[in-house]
């Protein structure tokens, strides 16, 4: 018999609590595992255009009428759905003589979709329903009766109406995944990370790195390339005002821009519309060009030389050999030492590192992309990427500082990490790693640039037009390849590549999917400064299918009409059965989880004297 001081009763008791903890573990696993996989969107190259990222995210891309025909009858008609996704987005009821649908019919059909979104789905909780009516919403969920008033009462139909519009609209998009460039082209960058790291999106977004997002990180780790060149793509659109929201002190800049490049004398091929934005333009390209100039000459392991134009520059200047050049007007160039900046270009360019590396409004954007970004990003058996995997015309890896393939991508995370670290702690960085970030920018073998050479200075100053192209190298060629897409599958142990950085003009016949659907393409020029149209990817549980995005002009237009925008959609694949988080590369690591546990589980039960049955699993 068992006293007071013998401790068996309470090691039972401890292993009958570890059994239940490993039991409800498992539990959770199998739900998880049975449950959909999320309804995901893909969105790229975003480029600065806040507000009409802003708009088209609340009207979630167009998913609202898909979600809306995947959950209702397919004798429903498309009109019909358009009909129910007006009312979905309006909040209330709507009486139409065509459609000929009462308050009781909308609301059975608004119920059976939140009711298919909410089915096997374990990331929403109960807090998507407002309290007023949460029981009732339940309730009709459930299958179960309620109040005749529900139907009878037009007032309490109405507000039934807008509560299950409003829990649809809040599940819709349970993930979603940026491929880079918010950066750069138009004005309001901050908007986008705004948004994207607010309370309401931040948990939801998986990010991976563009080269412009490169280019504004590089920045803010103190290269001083980069710093310029962030800034002079910043005046060459004339963005003064996203430059005073981040209480960015330019005037020094503009002061030494507008007396020593004279707008009169600013005859190069720039882009700025403002007198004050193009000698600005100029001013911080010729500090850009010497910087980098440097760098190039400091890290020889990164064989850029053919990019070192100044020399060039100043024996064409010194002997009177112009001809070619659209440009004369060089003061602060040294003719016998051309890549040496001048005293005020030292100070102008030493006060912008000062501010880029400790502006506190910068540090708050850039805070998200360092802690949430990623070189790449596996989910769903999906890698997204922002422009490529580094590969060789012969449909290779290409190989760069002695890594390639994944073990590259890896590498550079790295580098990344350690450079974030720092900059968010405010402590000095790497020269060695400040250099990788300008290469990562503009350098041929870069995941995240895939050309030959960024032709800035050509294209600036050359007349010939020939010198300015920038020839893309092998990855679309590639990815055109089954052998090289299945290296890539074999690579990241993935079924599908998903990418952006090249726009893509539907209008001229171009898909976003390769014919087998194992490379995606999601561009396609969000921003103005290309098609303004831009693309967009849904992968629902029960397909997988793109948006080509309507422009501006077309949101208004439908706007001004009382209607939805224009939608093409491009459907990519189409599943049987609703695709589940067992069939992805996620289910795989749960359920060796889930082994593991069941091992445990049976070992604590032997050990306290417990017979168990094989535990069995639902696949």
């Amino acid at each position: 018999m068992a006293t007071n001081n013998d401790p068996q009763p309470q090691v039972a008791k401890i292993r009958v609590s570890e059994i239940d903890t490993l039991a409800s573990k498992l539990l959770e696993i199998e739900m998880e595992l049975q449950s959909n996989i999320p309804t995901t969107l893909w969105i790229s190259d975003l480029h600065g255009e806040g507000d009409r990222f802003k708009s088209i995210l609340r009207g979630r891309f167009g998913m609202l009428y898909q979600t809306c025909r995947e959950a209702l009858p397919s004798t429903f008609s498309s009109e019909k759905i358009q009909y129910l996704t007006k009312i979905i987005r309006k909040g209330h009821f709507l009486p139409d003589d065509i459609i000929q649908m009462d308050m009781q019919d909308v609301i059975l059909c608004l119920v059976a979709v939140l009711k298919y979104k909410l089915t096997n789905i374990r990331s929403h909780g109960s807090e998507i329903f407002r309290p007023e009516f949460r029981d009732v919403i339940n309730r009709l969920l459930s299958g179960l009766p309620v109040p005749d008033p529900i139907f009878e009462e037009k007032v309490i139909s109405d507000r039934l109406i807008a509560h299950l519009s409003h829990a649809i609209r809040q599940v819709l998009l349970d993930r979603i995944q940026v491929l880079g460039d918010v950066f750069d082209r138009g004005p309001q960058p901050d908007k986008i990370l705004r948004i994207l790291s607010s309370h309401f999106y931040r948990e939801m977004v998986d990010y991976v790195y563009g080269n412009h997002d490169i280019l504004w990180m590089g920045a803010a780790s103190g290269n001083r390339s980069l710093v310029a060149e962030a800034l002079r793509i910043t005046c060459r659109y004339d963005h003064f005002k996203f430059l005073d929201r981040l209480r960015f002190d330019s005037d020094r800049l503009a002061e030494f821009a507008e007396r020593t490049y004279p707008v009169e004398q600013v005859t190069g091929n720039f882009k700025a519309q403002t007198s004050k934005g193009r000698s600005m333009e100029k001013a911080l390209a010729v500090i850009q060009f010497k910087c980098e100039e440097q760098t190039i000459r400091s890290f020889p392991q990164y064989e850029m030389e053919s990019r070192l134009w100044l020399d060039k520059l100043a024996r064409m200047l010194a002997s009177g050999e112009t001809a070619p050049l659209n440009d004369q007007h060089f003061p602060t160039i040294d003719h016998h030492n051309p890549t040496s900046l001048s005293p005020e270009e030292e100070e102008i360019i030493a006060d912008l590192c000062r501010q880029f590396t400790t502006n506190s409004r910068l540090r708050r954007l850039l805070r998200f992309l360092f802690e949430k970004g990623k070189t790449y990003h596996i989910q769903n058996n999906f890698l997204n990427i922002h422009a490529l995997v580094p590969s060789t015309a012969d449909g290779e890896f290409e190989e760069f500082l002695g890594r390639k393939g994944k073990h590259l991508l890896a590498f550079i995370q790295e580098t990344i990490d350690r450079v974030g670290s720092r900059y968010l702690q405010g402590k000095p960085q790497q020269a060695d790693d400040q250099a990788l970030f300008f290469y990562l920018w503009c350098g041929p073998k870069s995941p995240f640039f895939g050309k030959h050479a960024m032709k800035t200075f050509e294209r600036y100053f050359l007349k010939d037009k020939e010198t300015h192209a920038e020839r893309s190298l092998y990855w679309r060629e590639n990815m055109q390849s089954a052998t090289f897409k299945k290296k890539m599958q074999d690579e990241f142990g993935v079924k599908r590549v998903i990418f952006g950085h090249t726009p893509v003009n539907y209008r001229k016949g171009v898909q976003m999917a390769s014919d087998d659907g194992v490379a995606i393409n999601v561009d396609g020029g969000f921003a103005a400064a290309y098609y303004n149209r831009g693309h967009s990817l849904v992968h629902t549980p029960h397909q997988l299918y793109g948006i080509i995005l309507p422009t501006p002009d077309e949101i208004k237009e439908a706007a001004r009409k009382l209607e939805s925008a224009p939608l093409d959609i491009e459907l990519i694949d189409e599943f049987p059965q609703p695709m589940k988080i067992k069939d992805t590369i996620a289910g795989q690591t749960l359920r060796k989880e889930r082994d593991r546990i069941i091992h445990h589980l049976m070992e604590c039960a032997e050990q306290n004297g417990l017979a168990l049955p094989p535990v069995t699993t639902l696949d």
